[in-house]
C-alpha cells in the first residue's frame, strides 16, 4: 500500500484502487499517515485533501488522528519547520495550515460545496448494512461518478485514491472495474488464490501457496476460520468472498458454480434433441450501462441432458430488438420455440400482437414472469448442480459463466433470466400447435 501511495505522490499513478480486508490498517495508512507524510517528510504542506467515507464521522475520525500525529512530539521534532497551523485549528471537519494546505472530511453522497482538492481519498464508501439496497448503492456510485470529479483543483493531475473491502458485485470498486476507468488496482485477498480474478500490474504477491494468509501475525488461520463461521451464519459465502477475498461472489460461484457446467464441442450425434427453446429476456435501450436483451437457445436431449447451444445478447433499440428476434427465429427454424416474456394487462396483449405480426411463421409462446429472478433461476440451478447442463464451446461462454457465477450479485442478470425461462419452457410439454403456429395467433 505504501509503495503505491508513494507512486501517487510522485505522479506515477493518478487513479488508485486498493481492495483489502478490514483491519489491515487501510484507514490509518491512507487517511492518517499518507497526508502527514506528504505535508512533512515530502515538504508539500500546500496540498489540499478531500476525504470521504460512507459516514462523515469516519472521515472526521481520520482527520483528527492525522492532526494529532502531526502535533505529536516526534513529528514536531522532525518537521516543525514545514508549516504552522492557521489559527487555533481545533476544528475536526476542516483544518488549515499557513502554507495554504487543508484537510476536509465529508461523507459519500454528501455535499462538498466550495472545496476543490489536490488529493481525493475515498475510504469504505459503502455501509455493510445498506449496500444491498440498489437505491442507496446507486446513489453512492452516482455521487462518485458525477459529483466527485468536479471537486478537483486540476483535472489533469489530481489523483483519486479509493480503498475499500469488496461488499457487492456492483459496489464502487465493481463500477470502476466494469467501466475500465483507468485505475491502478492493488488487490490483497486475505488468503492467497493463485487463480484470483484480480491481479495487480505493479505488484507481485510474494505468496505462492494457496490459502497462505495475508498478515498471519495480525490474522491467524484460527481467527480467520472463526470469522468465516460468523460470515456464513449471516452473510453466507458472499460475505466471506467479498470482505476477505475481495471478489464479491463465492469462488466458483454462488447459486451457480463453474465446476457444475460441462462442455460439448458440438451437439452429440448419438443423443438427439427432443425439445428446443430459445428463451428471451427483453430490454429496449441502446444506452451504455443499461440492461441487455438476450435470446438463449437451449435443448433437452433424449437422455435428459440440457444443452445451452447459443446466446445472443445486445443493447438494441425496439426496432433492432424485433429484427434480432425475427432473425433468430428464422435461423432456428420452426422446431425451436421462441419463449417471450409477456407484460401484464392490456400492454401485454398489445405486445403479443406486435410480435405475432412481425414474426409470421415463427413458433412463438408468451407467458408472464412470476416470482423473483432468484426464484425463477432455482430449477435451472438444480440441473446445473446435478451436472446435467452442458454448454457448447463458443465465444459467448466466458460472458455467460461470469454472469452466472456471480448471480444474484452480478451487475447484469439477463442471461440467467433467459436461461431460467428457456429451461422452464423446455421442462414442460409443448402446447398443441396448428400448422406450426400457436393457437393464440389463429
Amino acid at each position: 500500500m505504501c509503495e503505491h501511495l508513494e507512486a501517487v505522490s510522485r505522479g506515477e499513478i493518478k487513479k488508485l484502487l486498493i481492495n483489502i480486508p478490514a483491519g489491515c490498517t487501510k484507514s490509518m495508512t491512507v487517511g492518517v499517515f499518507w497526508p502527514a507524510w506528504e505535508w512533512g517528510p515530502q515538504n508539500r504542506p500546500d496540498l489540499r485533501y478531500i476525504s470521504a467515507s460512507y459516514e462523515a464521522s469516519l472521515s472526521i475520525r481520520d482527520n483528527v488522528r492525522s492532526r494529532d500525529l502531526m502535533n505529536g512530539e516526534w513529528y514536531q521534532s522532525h518537521w516543525r519547520d514545514r508549516f504552522e497551523w492557521k489559527g487555533d485549528q481545533k476544528e475536526k471537519v476542516l483544518y488549515e495550515n499557513t502554507r495554504s494546505g487543508w484537510r476536509f472530511a465529508a461523507s459519500v453522497r454528501g455535499a462538498i460545496i466550495g472545496r476543490r482538492g489536490d488529493r481525493i481519498i475515498i475510504d469504505d464508501p459503502h455501509n455493510l448494512q445498506s449496500v444491498e439496497s440498489d437505491t442507496v448503492r446507486d446513489e453512492a456510485i452516482r455521487w462518485f461518478a458525477e459529483t466527485l470529479p468536479t471537486r478537483v483543483n486540476d483535472p489533469d493531475t489530481t489523483p483519486f485514491v479509493v480503498i475499500m473491502q469488496r461488499v457487492h458485485e456492483r459496489d464502487i470498486s465493481g463500477f470502476i472495474l466494469a467501466k475500465e476507468l483507468g485505475y491502478e488496482h492493488l488487490c490483497l485477498p486475505m488468503e492467497y488464490e493463485p487463480d484470483h480474478p484480480f491481479k495487480s500490474t505493479r505488484f507481485t504477491d510474494p505468496r505462492t501457496t494457496a490459502g497462505e494468509m495475508l498478515w498471519p501475525e495480525r490474522f491467524s488461520r484460527e481467527a480467520v476460520e472463526d470469522q468465516k463461521q460468523k460470515f456464513r451464519a449471516f452473510g453466507g459465502t458472499y460475505a466471506e468472498a467479498g470482505q476477505f477475498q475481495q471478489r464479491p461472489a463465492p469462488r466458483g460461484g454462488g447459486m451457480f458454480q463453474r465446476k457444475d457446467f460441462r462442455f460439448f464441442d458440438e451437439m452429440p450425434a448419438n443423443d438427439p434433441p427432443m425439445r428446443r427453446v430459445r428463451g428471451w429476456d427483453l430490454a429496449s435501450s441502446e444506452r451504455e450501462g443499461s440492461a441487455y436483451s438476450v435470446g438463449l437457445k437451449m435443448s433437452k436431449l433424449r437422455s435428459g441432458t440440457i444443452v445451452v447451444e447459443d446466446v445472443r445478447r445486445g443493447r438494441w433499440s425496439s426496432g433492432e430488438l424485433y429484427e434480432q428476434m425475427a432473425r433468430a427465429a428464422r435461423e432456428d427454424g420452426g422446431g425451436v420455440r421462441q419463449s417471450i416474456p409477456q407484460d401484464p394487462g392490456q400492454a401485454g396483449k398489445d405486445q403479443t400482437r406486435h410480435f405475432a405480426a412481425y414474426m409470421h411463421g415463427a413458433n412463438l409462446t408468451f407467458s408472464l414472469e412470476s416470482g423473483s429472478k432468484v426464484d425463477r433461476a432455482r430449477p435451472f440451478a438444480a440441473q446445473c448442480e446435478g451436472g446435467n447442463v452442458y454448454l457448447l464451446r463458443r465465444p459467448w461462454n466466458d460472458d455467460f459463466l461470469n454472469e452466472a457465477c456471480s448471480f444474484p450479485r452480478s451487475e447484469f442478470m439477463d442471461q440467467v433470466d433467459a436461461a431460467s425461462r428457456a429451461y422452464m419452457e423446455i421442462a414442460t410439454v409443448p402446447p398443441t400447435l396448428i400448422g406450426g403456429v400457436p393457437k393464440i395467433f389463429r
